[in-house]
């Protein structure tokens, strides 16, 4: 069974540039690897992926693009990238995070850096960084391969259905693979059966994937992703999505050495382009109509060598990007002219980084035990533009004598060391990096936040948050058959940048509590700790489990908001050639210490049940084609619940039966 490798980790990537990376952890949910991470294999969403990364949370405004939270810190300070590509989501409301744009058919495994010691294409990860890796079939050694592979799943709750379709061919200078995923989800029913309204959505995504091979050392590969999101409800907020629509494109040069001290150089430029549009025409009891879009466009490339020399493998990045943000708001009060708002005034950054990163091998015995030594460092620029005057002069009221341009200089440090003996492995390691503040931090103009019910406001003259990080961890194998693992770390803020009251203004939404503008605290601190354990019971039944903790605090030493509470997952599983049963209980302790300072309230104590199976029909029938059924339920006893992570509490799903089947030719 595929299952999350755990810190610290060495890898080779699959293709020939084969370099070293140092991950925290990774969920594999190639078809290649055999089987998908989540239970429910390709017919899962990304946001299911997700979830099954120990340092990662996901805010739930709907059923649909989740936002991804790792080590208790959001997409502020978290960087995600597709394939090391930048990009950067078209909604204030962050309904449209970078992780909603691919799918799983598509998406060959997804990567993890934990805290300051990102991936060299990550820029102001001070939580994390994640990188969606994209499948790609490669070239084949010998005779053309040609392949293809269809899925079809539904699920009771919603209705919700599942659709893909891909093809492949491999060759020794030329590869392919394309492919077709749709969804499609109605309304669902939370715990007890009452219908949760606004909850709906229906999404297409196309993609292609090519390379082409110049000489023995030298190719080319391009990718193209369209994606298309409609008639998405957001039973948490004010507003839905009439579309949300993406093009991604790609294309990279690849070179490799047969002999040391390079091994590789990777060179690609990128082009993303998102439209947003929230729409509230389907909303009961509307006292003002509002338009909403939002659009991001954002051009960049990277080129990274690595090498090895000696007992170092290293690696150093250059990376450039260019993106525009732009968001506006037209209201339409009954018998009454429109009016117009600009909330996002055209803001173009450029930001330039230079990133370098070794992995020393200090030495290993005849014992078995290795020592490694990591550093890392990357250093960036970045500029920002304001191009929109209306914007500028808007948010100029509240900063007389703003400047419609600005430049910030941020960088990250990281150093982790590593000893391995035969039955344990422990890591500790310390970082510092800064972040320069978000377009919505900077330069939001009257964004109405619902989880507290205030309207915001950018703040031009932030200063560069920064933290000090510390982590460790110990893997512990007693027995061949037993390993426990512990892991924890801290983040020690300055400048931390959080919403503040303003009593002097007032809001502009219908209904606001009031405002709040983007200010520093001096400090503020998260910690989070992680317990799991995997044992193998017999050569079929294993029992793995994992236990987290988090907490977070302000200067005043008053929590932080969406701070994760206690949380757990308990397995029992099943194996063998054919078939493999699932047993999960997952829940989460009350949440006894929120951030009511910032408008959360108390979530309760919850626990689910979820079973799932999956047999291997093709091994079964004895045919040479892959098909694979799995069959589930989610939330067995239909409990009614929300978690901490559950914008304004909206309930969770209730009782849920699935069931799909993919096929591989």
């Amino acid at each position: 069974m595929i299952g999350v490798l755990f810190i610290p980790l060495f890898i080779q990537s699959a293709d020939t540039t084969a370099r070293p990376q140092n991950l925290d952890e990774v969920v594999v949910t190639a078809k290649a690897s055999g089987r998908q991470r989540s239970a429910k294999g390709s017919a899962a969403t990304i946001d299911e992926h997700l979830a099954e990364l120990r340092q990662v949370n996901l805010i739930r405004r709907g059923s649909y693009a989740w936002e991804p939270v790792v080590n208790n810190m959001q997409t502020e300070r978290v960087s995600t990238t597709i394939d090391g590509m930048k990009i950067f989501y078209a909604c204030t409301d962050k309904m449209d995070p970078v992780t909603s744009y691919v799918e799983s058919s598509n998406l060959k495994s997804i990567l993890l850096n934990s805290g300051l010691n990102g991936n060299p294409q990550s820029t102001g990860g001070i939580g994390g960084s994640l990188d969606l890796k994209l499948q790609r079939v490669g070239f084949s050694p010998t005779a053309p391969r040609f392949g293809a592979g269809a899925s079809l799943g539904y699920e009771t709750n919603g209705h919700v259905q599942q659709y893909g379709a891909d093809v492949e061919y491999s060759a020794k200078a030329f590869y392919t693979n394309a492919g077709v995923s749709y969804r499609h989800a109605d309304n669902y029913r939370e715990g007890g059966g009452n219908e949760v309204n606004f909850s709906q959505f229906q999404k297409l995504n196309l993609f292609d994937n090519f390379g082409f091979r110049l000489a023995r050392h030298d190719v080319i590969e391009g990718t193209f992703i369209y994606d298309r999101a409609t008639d998405v409800g957001y039973p948490a907020l004010n507003m839905d999505v009439s579309k949300a629509e993406a093009v991604i494109t790609s294309l990279a040069y690849r070179h490799t050495w047969a002999d040391q001290p390079l091994t590789a150089l990777e060179t690609k430029a990128y082009y993303n382009h998102i439209t947003h549009i929230m729409d509230d025409t389907k909303r009961p009891d509307v006292l003002i109509h509002m338009d909403m879009p939002g659009k991001s466009s954002t051009a960049g490339m990277y080129s990274l060598l690595t090498g090895q020399a000696d007992r170092h493998d290293w690696q150093a990045n250059f990376d450039l990007y260019y993106n525009r943000l732009f968001a506006d708001m037209t209201m339409y009060p009954g018998g009454a002219a429109p009016m117009y708002m600009v909330t996002w005034a055209d803001v173009g950054t450029l930001n330039t980084g230079v990133a370098l990163s070794d992995d020393i091998r200090l030495g290993r015995d005849g014992s078995g035990i290795q020592q490694h030594l990591r550093t890392s460092l990357k250093l960036s620029q970045q500029w920002q533009k304001i191009n929109n005057r209306e914007g500028l002069d808007a948010l100029a009221v509240f900063f007389p004598g703003m400047k419609d341009n600005y430049r910030q200089t941020t960088g990250r440090v990281a150093v982790s060391y590593q000893y391995t003996a035969p039955k344990v492995q422990f890591a500790i390691g310390a970082g510092w990096g800064s972040r320069a503040p978000t377009v919505t931090e900077a330069y939001g103009y009257y964004l109405n936040n619902t989880f507290d019910q205030y309207d915001y406001i950018g703040n031009p003259r932030l200063k560069n948050e920064s933290a000090t990080e510390i982590n460790g961890s110990i893997d512990w194998k007693p027995t061949p058959t037993l390993s426990v693992n512990v892991s924890a770390n801290a983040f020690f803020f300055s400048n931390y940048i959080i919403g503040q009251f303003e009593d002097r203004l007032s809001a502009m939404t219908i209904g606001a509590e009031g405002v709040k503008v983007y200010g520093n605290l001096s400090s503020a601190a998260i910690i989070n700790a992680s317990l799991s354990a995997d044992w193998r019971i017999t050569n079929h039944i294993t029992a793995n489990g994992r236990l987290n903790v988090a907490r977070g605090s302000d200067n005043d030493g008053d929590a932080l908001p969406l701070i994760a509470p206690l949380g757990y997952i308990f397995r029992l599983l099943y194996t063998d050639k054919l078939l493999l049963l699932q047993g999960e209980l997952r829940g989460q302790s009350r949440q006894s210490r929120y951030a009511a300072k910032y408008g959360e309230t108390e979530t309760g104590a919850w626990t689910v049940l979820n079973l799932s199976s999956q047999l291997n029909i093709a091994q079964l029938a004895g045919i040479k084609h892959d098909v694979t059924l799995r069959v589930g339920v989610e939330n067995l006893f239909d409990r009614r619940y929300s978690s901490y992570s559950d914008w304004r509490d909206i309930p969770q799903k209730g009782r849920n039966f699935y069931a799909n089947v993919t096929l591989g030719l």
